[in-house]
């Protein structure tokens, strides 16, 4: 079974990102951490349940990764073009025990298991070999902590509390009957709309918001 790990604001540049999400929520999320295995960085902020949300961005400083950046980070331009189009939280992370049984019933969608950090690994994400977004971000990007989950103590709590997760699509049927085969715990909401994006409803100490 799959269970939503983090949600993604994936944005040109960290400013950027952080500057989007305190207009939505009314809150400054801080600094996470650098990833020098992707050449990403990113801020975090605890949403309850052993939720978090991740703004990811390419890190200018970082070294090239010698592969494609999860998230779709390397095509910087289509960010830029999703970013002016409001489609600024982009998807969504699962977390299985099992990654390497999905990749292989489900490559096209999600590409390759690849272990993190390649050096010394603690964890498997499971990356489409251009780096993309799977299904453009319709279906999750796939994390297998090998048991050892992300420690909320590490990501800040600001008091934010995810209320829903939905889910606009033009073919909602057809990611419906993905969802099913995926055995996604509580998947997102799912409506028909022209383009695909996302909207979560967030609690927070100032009231109820939406981050898009």
């Amino acid at each position: 079974m799959l269970k939503l790990d983090h949600l993604t604001v994936i944005a040109p540049t960290l400013r950027e990102g952080v500057s989007h999400v305190q207009e939505c929520l009314d809150i400054e999320v801080p600094f996470g951490t650098r990833h020098d295995y992707m050449g990403t960085h990113n801020h975090r902020l605890q949403l309850g349940n052993n939720v978090y949300l991740e703004i990811v961005a390419r890190d200018p400083d970082g070294t090239e990764p010698g592969r494609p950046r999860w998230f779709g980070l390397d095509n910087q331009a289509q960010i830029r073009a999703d970013w002016h189009e409001g489609r600024r939280l982009r998807g969504w992370v699962a977390s299985t025990v099992a990654i390497g049984p999905l990749v292989s019933r489900h490559r096209a969608i999600f590409g390759d298991k690849v272990p993190l950090p390649a050096d010394n690994p603690t964890f498997d994400f499971a990356i489409p070999a251009d780096g993309s977004l799977p299904l453009d971000g319709a279906a999750p990007s796939l994390i297998d902590h090998r048991g050892d989950p992300t420690s909320m103590t590490s990501i800040p709590d600001l008091g934010a509390r995810l209320l829903s997760l939905t889910l606009r699509h033009p073919d909602p049927a057809a990611i419906e009957a993905l969802y099913l085969a995926l055995a996604i715990d509580r998947p997102p909401a799912l409506v028909r709309g022209l383009r695909l994006s996302y909207r979560a409803q967030i609690e927070t100490r100032t009231g109820l918001k939406e981050l898009t």
